[in-house]
């Protein structure tokens, strides 16, 4: 196996290197010649006091990670692979109280009961009313727009529906959605100085939701509701949540469901506008598989992370105990082992074993049904109300170690002069 040529130094977790771009031609390199590549780090850098982690950009492999977990801990290092420099240890383990952080069999335990609200009869019974609410954020996006009929998308249309299908899911007012978004965002975007947000205040922002649902969870005890919050709380002690174990499942929707589907939401329409054949298709037949591939396209989540449980071979490297594992989705999802012309953005893409809501196995996204939905549901809408919407200018892209973050994305529903 030849020898991988990277600049001295490159590291895949590099914010400033995800601010700029995700570094496919990078990932094409190591899938060719090092699939399980050792990453050096400077002592914390990343928050975890060791000398790095391993590289998986291959789909097989990643999928073999993700499907093994009594080889590959969640809960030891939790799955965010960098947060920075300054974080304490006491605050990345109390984030283990995330459902996403935890192994079986307390994973097995959380899981079974929050699945509940995610049904296929939970989530159909959603289905009508964010319908309208999706087509009402697109109508109130046109009639907001400047003068020249510019606006953003991200925070005009992208940014809504989820957090509406998240409010409508759990009972949240729908006045309270800023909230929830502002929460979410200091919790997500502490890598990114135009924010100026701290892990200091990113914790806050957490503390902030577990406090908001605990008072909705103690009240729907005190007077049971027809919702998803009565059937996961109300009963406790009957294979139910405790309030607390109810506040950190509201931060894993937070920010699993809330940031995520609104990044495969402003990537899916870049890629619609910048592929504008894919868009006269999509409004023409609306095929059912373009959620599908918008999030293989976009891949919102670039890594999670892995720690081995005991000495491990993997792509012909052997994984010491105790090492971080790296999980890169946006490689496996290009890999050409898997993909045919994965550089195409394809909307009629089938079959499209992605692996956007994660490599299968213990932690396959929970809420899969409920993304694909809002996807379908927000896209048709904007076929209908704003089928000539242009773009005016490139995104602006989040500085994240983990995200693939569009912050800013200017559109406009004027024709070109």
């Amino acid at each position: 196996m030849r020898c991988p040529h990277l600049p001295d130094g490159f590291d895949f977790t590099d914010p400033d290197l995800l601010q700029d771009r995700v570094p496919h031609p990078e990932f094409a390199l190591m899938r060719e010649t090092a699939p399980v590549w050792w990453c050096t780090q400077p002592p914390n850098i990343s928050g975890f006091g060791d000398e790095g982690y391993w590289v998986v950009t291959r789909h097989a492999d990643v999928k073999y990670v993700s499907t093994h977990p009594e080889l590959f801990s969640s809960n030891t290092n939790t799955a965010v692979i960098r947060f920075n420099e300054t974080i304490s240890r006491d605050q990345i383990d109390v984030q283990k109280l995330i459902m996403l952080n935890m192994d079986p069999p307390e994973h097995t335990r959380v899981r079974q009961i929050v699945q509940r609200g995610f049904t296929p009869r939970a989530v159909r019974s959603l289905e009508a009313a964010l319908r309208s609410r999706a087509r009402s954020i697109v109508e109130t996006a046109l009639a907001s727009a400047d003068t020249d009929g510019s606006f953003d998308f991200v925070t005009n249309i992208a940014v809504e529906l989820p957090l509406q299908a998240i409010a409508e899911l759990i009972g949240v007012p729908q006045d309270d959605r800023s909230k929830i978004f502002d929460w979410s965002n200091k919790m997500a975007a502490y890598d990114d100085p135009e924010y100026a947000i701290t892990e200091e205040v990113g914790a806050e922002a957490a503390m902030e939701i577990v406090a908001y649902s605990m008072n909705l969870a103690a009240a729907r005890k005190e007077c049971p509701a027809q919702d998803i919050v009565t059937q996961l709380v109300a009963a406790e002690g009957e294979g139910n949540l405790s309030s607390d174990e109810f506040g950190f499942f509201v931060i894993l929707l937070a920010v699993a469901g809330n940031e995520t589907t609104r990044n495969a939401i402003s990537h899916g329409m870049h890629a619609f506008l910048t592929h504008p054949e894919q868009w006269e298709l999509y409004k023409r037949e609306r095929p059912k598989t373009t959620a599908e591939e918008i999030v293989r396209w976009a891949t919102p989540v670039v890594s999670f992370q892995r720690t081995a449980t005991q000495d491990v071979e993997l792509g012909g490297q052997r994984i010491r105990k105790g090492e971080r594992v790296g999980l890169f989705y946006s490689s496996a999802n290009n890999d050409p082992e898997v993909f045919d012309a994965p550089e195409t953005f394809d909307i009629t893409r089938d079959p499209n074993p992605h692996l956007g809501f994660g490599g299968g196995g213990p932690h396959f996204c929970l809420g899969k049904s409920l993304a694909v939905m809002e996807i379908d549901l927000i896209f048709n809408a904007v076929a209908d109300v704003l089928p000539d919407l242009r773009l005016l200018e490139d995104p602006r892209r989040l500085r994240s170690a983990w995200l693939n973050g569009i912050k800013q994305l200017q559109v406009t529903t004027a024709a070109e002069s």
